[in-house]
């Protein structure tokens, strides 16, 4: 091997890094905005001057060989290091930098993390954010994102996280629909009730609640339902009826009056509840412009 060829080796490493790390050589195309053919051809490259065999491809799936583990765990050090590198310019120069991608479910995104996100970029001019906002799980890999935020109750397995906030449902409904219709006594009470519904799964219009040792059940029904919590929310002022609220989504109305919390002492037991996660990939070295991001958000949503 020429003196010449290791020099050679450490982009092709990189490119064979993320493709494992990816699943496939189309996801690691799409975050090097590059071809899946072109990524191919830097892979067998390597597997050329290397004479190893490091991918076994099929129709499905890749799968590493023995050589294959052993030269992506190098790679993943030389990627490391780089990053170290990048992470020591930015210590030294004192200013966090570059460009950050990250998801955030709709609502949560619109109420609680937007609003932040002006005196971030104030307090960080070097560095530009590019917010998604999207209710769906992204894969951190595949889809480009450094970070994810993700309310569960158990996060995910293999990612690196932080819990930023509880998130809780709240029964709302106006104060002129419970003149019309009555305030519910009892979880039983909201079969009488027009209720509006989350409507993606089957389940969803019964609803299931608990006060301590108590358990209730019930089947709801209503004339409007919707995956969004910002619009039920606006049927909800409008006195269309009783919906379940996340606290984040309801807090702004509920203050105002425009809704009323109905049984406090019960607490709805679906889904989109726990904790909002802040979720990123393991790293030994967090990138500053990361770093001082989780910190910033955990600082602001920790009371």
């Amino acid at each position: 091997m020429g003196t010449n060829i290791p020099m050679s080796l450490l982009p092709l490493l990189a490119t064979f890094v993320r493709v494992v790390d990816a699943g496939s050589f189309s996801a690691a195309a799409r975050q090097a905005g590059s071809t899946a053919s072109a990524t191919s051809r830097q892979v067998a490259r390597l597997e050329r001057l290397l004479e190893l065999r490091l991918l076994e491809r099929t129709t499905r799936r890749l799968r590493l060989t023995q050589a294959g583990e052993e030269i992506v765990a190098h790679g993943r050090h030389m990627l490391d290091a780089a990053q170290a590198a990048l992470d020591i310019g930015e210590r030294l120069q004192g200013t966090p930098r570059g460009s950050i991608r990250m998801s955030v479910p709709k609502a949560l995104g619109r109420f609680v993390i937007n609003p932040l996100v002006p005196e971030f970029l104030r307090r960080y001019p070097q560095i530009d954010l590019k917010l998604r906002l999207d209710d769906r799980h992204p894969n951190l890999i595949e889809d480009g994102f450094d970070l994810c935020l993700q309310v569960t109750e158990r996060p995910p397995e293999g990612l690196a996280g932080r819990p930023l906030l509880q998130v809780r449902q709240s029964l709302c409904a106006s104060p002129d629909y419970l003149r019309r219709a009555g305030m519910p006594k009892h979880p039983q009470d909201l079969a009488r009730h027009s209720c509006m519904a989350l409507d993606e799964r089957a389940d969803d219009r019964f609803w299931h609640f608990s006060r301590g040792d108590e358990q209730e059940g019930v089947a709801i029904g209503g004339r409007y339902a919707s995956n969004h919590s910002e619009a039920r929310l606006l049927l909800a002022e409008e006195g269309f009826g009783l919906t379940c609220l996340p606290d984040f989504t309801a807090a702004a109305a509920l203050a105002a009056g425009r809704l009323v919390e109905v049984l406090p002492d019960w607490r709805y037991r679906g889904s989109y509840q726990g904790a909002a996660w802040l979720l990123w990939r393991p790293n030994r070295h967090l990138p500053p412009k990361l770093r001082v991001l989780i910190d910033y958000l955990g600082e602001r949503l920790s009371s």
